[in-house]
């Protein structure tokens, strides 16, 4: 396979930040149950994450190019590993909160090279989704791994007085490491990437001027209300588990990999299908599916008695069925994402890739912080009830975009 070690590696990239940046569910259960933090003040950890996130991608985006792809994603790797062993020998809420932060910088940098990278060793738009998808595929592995990682730690602290479950994090140092090693021994032609001459503030402008054109307005929107779902559902899923269905916190984090696996396989799939399918059909339709499992599954979540829950054993189906939404989740953020980059010329994409990070991370604090709130002042019923709102919103805007993207012009913006 072509470029295949740069593919690898950055893969690899993603998988570490997939299983750090959605540790924040987990943290967010563990401050609640050991620090007596409310489920209102632990949304913030999102915050920190998702902001961070979209100022890195507002203020950094457009030096990227400048600094180079593969030199910005190996400082961003560095920042990740120390923040990790940070968090493992001190924890606390405030780390959380550092380590969210210097975790969400430097995803914005590494997300914003990856995505402009793809561009330099794919051949056309079809390698070019098909790669996007497997990429995001991979990044929902990591996450499935890193809820079953963070839940062994979790069940050997809660049986261990020498063993915390900060020290997931000294396994998440030492994966960090491992990937900054693979990128730094591997080629990356970056020649062709066009560089303003007038420097980076103009290419901070031409990203802003983006927005002037009617389909990525409709674009950002779509991004924006996926990763208000995905994230809404993804942070506060263990949550949701130990105080609704009831089950052992580490059983809790455990089976809420099933949703980052239905993800990863929804999109890995997705990568075949987009080959054969048209992607309106495909998204239009996993929307409406992913609607019904909720107003299917939520019902079955009611009356469920503390105590009931002892092991594996006596998991009520809703656990298992909720997470499943992810399958019908993932094919909508890459494909959408490749829709538009595909579009542009390669020396927009970069500024491109910032606005799609920073409209998602606007989207994942909104979502987590919404429903976090309605989590602490109603229940986790009413919280996961409101995901519907976004979806129905989702599947009226693909509409218009189909309409925008079909009459578009590609490399009309220059």
């Amino acid at each position: 396979m072509k470029n295949w070690k740069i593919k690898l590696s950055l893969i690899c990239n993603y998988i570490i930040f997939a299983i750090l940046l959605n540790s924040v569910g987990v943290v967010v259960l563990q401050v609640i149950n050991e620090y007596g933090i409310t489920p209102e003040r632990a949304s913030v950890l999102e915050a920190w994450k998702d902001l961070s996130i979209a100022a890195a991608s507002f203020l950094i985006a457009s030096w990227i190019p400048r600094f180079g792809y593969k030199l910005s994603m190996l400082f961003s790797l560095a920042f990740v590993v120390t923040a990790s062993l940070l968090m493992a020998t001190i924890g606390g809420f405030g780390i959380s909160q550092l380590l969210f932060a210097t975790v969400g910088v430097s995803f914005a940098i590494v997300k914003v090279s990856a995505y402009s990278t793809l561009s330099l060793i794919t051949e056309d738009s079809s390698e070019h989704a098909s790669f996007l998808s497997t990429m995001e595929g991979f990044f929902m592995v990591g996450v499935l791994g890193g809820f079953w990682i963070f839940g062994t730690f979790i069940a050997i602290a809660n049986n261990s007085d020498t063993i915390l479950w900060t020290h997931t994090y000294y396994v998440l140092a030492a994966i960090g490491a491992l990937a900054f090693l693979l990128l730094l021994t591997t080629p990356l032609d970056e020649s062709s990437v066009e560089i303003s001459e007038e420097g980076p503030a103009k290419d901070f402008v031409e990203m802003i001027s983006l927005v002037k054109y009617p389909l990525i307005i409709f674009f950002i929107m779509g991004a924006f209300l996926y990763v208000y779902i995905e994230q809404a559902i993804n942070t506060w899923l263990p949550s949701f588990n130990f105080n609704v269905l009831h089950l052992p916190d580490s059983i809790s984090v455990q089976i809420a990999s099933i949703y980052a696996g239905s993800l990863a396989a929804g999109r890995l799939l997705a990568g075949y299908v987009m080959k054969h399918i048209n992607w309106y059909y495909v998204l239009q339709s996993c929307i409406v599916m992913a609607v019904v499992l909720v107003l299917l599954v939520l019902p079955l979540t009611i009356g469920i008695e503390p105590g009931t829950v002892t092991g594996w054993s006596t998991v009520p189906v809703a656990a298992y069925l909720l997470p499943a939404i992810g399958f019908f989740l993932a094919p909508i953020y890459p494909t959408l994402s490749s829709s538009i980059l595909s579009a542009l010329p390669k020396n927009r994409q970069s500024g491109m890739t910032g606005l799609i990070v920073i409209f998602s991370a606007l989207g994942g604090t909104t979502g987590s912080i919404i429903t976090g709130f309605l989590f602490g002042r109603l229940d986790g019923q009413t919280a996961f009830y409101f995901t519907l709102v976004p979806l129905v919103l989702l599947f009226l805007l693909i509409i218009p975009y189909r309409r925008k993207r079909e009459q578009f012009e590609i490399g009309s913006i220059k």
